[in-house]
């Protein structure tokens, strides 16, 4: 809805106005009647409107003076001013400040304001849908330009370069000048990949909002530097310039990476590291180093978040990381068992920080981790403790792309947590499968409403049956427990992204937003704003 303002030193005026036209119906919003321009200057300055109806003489500030101002803020402003006869030399100051109507007070009717304000939403909506288009074809412009630099990057990394002059060409074309200059290639890393795609709707998004930021940075830093994206999670920077004695790259290079850390994580609330390259000039000697740089998985392995780094050769222990393998597994074991998750950092922390010390391969990491799991799954399903909620496939997806030991240890550390709450649940249940295959029900579907004739009906039971089973063997009914399933996902999205209350709620499936609140609020005993703010400390929870 556009804003509207009414200003008039004339209360009945205003009243008349405000009783009269439908606001509502039109698509427009009231924000304020006001009986001078001081008045809705200040009130303006909170919440500009679209639109301004505004009487001419007032006191402590007259409708032109309040039209400057406002229009010094807001120029494409639409105001429609009421004027007296004896007022004319005012009105013709006002066609001069472009204001687009006057209409005599004499002869005042709430219809021709009603017209004039229709008048207003048409010419507002026009420029909408202008300006929207024009902002569409721009984003189309970019992308074309950035999937034609996503292709040339990826073309000189993995294709032959038959002509180092038709590459400098090519290079130039997308405003890389190289011909007769040094290069400094560098790498971009997103931290945290995986917590990182799941805050965004698509790897595109991903992929388009860290190279919106780096190029504005670079265009204010370093406005010969280039950015190419090469996938959603990685990129490189290739940096020019005219080498000299005095000149020092590398500490040119890391000033402005400092500043790209800083602006996507104040931004997007992601964190980046670099691996910086060798600089080199020649076409084929860049490509080489490119591929180095893809290449250096060992090194980006062991990388912290938040790092900035030259390419080095990556050292790796050749000591048998399998012989310490029981070891570890007793140790998760006796962690898991245990109950607590207190311990789960502790015992992480220790294992990964040997890992990390040694410096094995990260493909031997990753398998020694991988068989860890798995079986530690196994071990426990076979004491009954727990089904757990990854699959055999997610827990090798998750982990093999795992991009860091960093990475890694926060993986391992959400894992077990996660699966301590599966076995502290499962502590209270019986070894009533059924009840156990609902909660496992409960824990795949908490997306979108969940009914007990629908588990029921998976589990090939009488609704009524399975309704007092799930309250005889867990002490709460089978909607309490969905709701506080729920409400413990809730939590974690209002902790872990910036989506809206009201947007969390539809990922829980809820279309009603006030029915969301309410059952957070009875099961949790605050609101998730509450939650979120962090004012619910110190209260008990229901």
């Amino acid at each position: 809805m556009y804003k509207v303002m009414l200003v008039d030193d004339d209360y009945p005026v205003l009243e008349l106005l405000s009783n009269t036209i439908p606001w509502s119906e039109l698509g427009l919003e009231l924000i304020g009647l006001y009986e001078n321009g001081a008045l809705a200057l200040e009130s303006a300055k909170r919440e500009m409107p679209d639109m301004v109806v505004t009487d001419i003489g007032m006191p402590k500030m007259d409708g032109l003076e309040l039209v400057r101002e406002l229009k010094a803020i807001r120029p494409d402003l639409r105001v429609a001013i009421l004027s007296c006869h004896s007022e004319f030399q005012y009105a013709q100051q006002a066609m001069k400040m472009n204001i687009q109507d006057y209409l005599l007070k004499d002869t005042l009717d709430p219809a021709d304001v009603r017209k004039l304000l229709e008048q207003f939403k048409t010419s507002l909506d026009e420029e909408t849908n202008r300006s929207e288009r024009q902002k569409q074809l721009r984003h189309m412009v970019d992308r074309s330009r950035e999937r034609h630099k996503e292709a040339f990057i990826r073309g000189t990394i993995h294709d032959p370069m038959l002509s180092e002059e038709a590459w400098e060409l090519e290079a130039e074309a997308l405003g890389l000048h190289v011909a007769g200059r040094t290069c400094l290639p560098i790498a971009l890393y997103i931290d945290g990949q995986r917590a990182a795609r799941q805050r965004f709707v698509s790897d595109d998004v991903l992929r388009f909002a860290i190279h919106n930021i780096v190029e504005e940075v670079l265009r204010e830093e370093e406005p010969e530097a280039v950015h190419f994206t090469y996938d959603a999670l990685r990129s490189f920077i290739m940096l020019p310039y005219h080498g000299g004695i005095k000149t020092n790259p590398y500490d040119r290079a890391a000033a402005v990476l400092g500043k790209l850390q800083t602006a996507v994580e104040r931004t997007l609330k992601l964190q980046l590291s670099f691996l910086i390259g060798v600089a080199t000039g020649k076409p084929a000697a860049i490509r080489h180093e490119l591929a180095e740089l893809l290449g250096s998985s060992g090194q980006r392995f062991y990388m912290m978040p938040r790092t900035i780094e030259k390419k080095a050769a990556a050292l790796h222990s050749t000591a048998d990381l399998f012989g310490l393998y029981d070891d570890a597994l007793n140790n998760f074991r006796e962690m898991m068992i245990g109950g607590n998750p207190a311990n789960v950092r502790p015992v992480v922390g220790r294992w990964i920080g040997f890992l990390r010390e040694s410096r094995f391969r990260p493909e031997t990491v990753k398998d020694w981790m991988l068989k860890l799991v798995l079986d530690l799954k196994l071990k426990l399903q076979s004491m009954q403790m727990f089904r757990s909620q990854f699959s055999v496939d997610i827990l090798h997806r998750e982990i093999l792309e795992t991009d860091t030991l960093a990475e890694m240890e926060n993986w391992l550390i959400d894992f077990f947590e996660s699966s301590l709450v599966v076995v502290e649940d499962a502590k209270v249940l019986s070894k009533r499968s059924e009840v156990l295959d609902a909660c496992h029900y409960v824990s795949l579907h908490l997306h979108r409403k969940i009914g007990l004739d629908e588990v029921a009906e998976s589990l090939f039971m009488n609704p009524s049956y399975f309704s007092r089973l799930f309250k005889k063997e867990t002490g709460e009914t089978f909607i309490e427990y969905v709701n506080r399933m729920k409400v413990n996902r809730a939590k974690e999205l209002l902790d872990q992204t910036n989506l809206s209350v009201a947007k969390i709620g539809e990922a829980l499936g809820y279309d009603n937003h006030s029915y969301f609140i309410k059952m957070f609020k009875s099961v949790a005993g605050f609101t998730p704003q509450e939650y979120r703010n962090g004012s619910h400390k110190g209260e008990p929870e229901h």
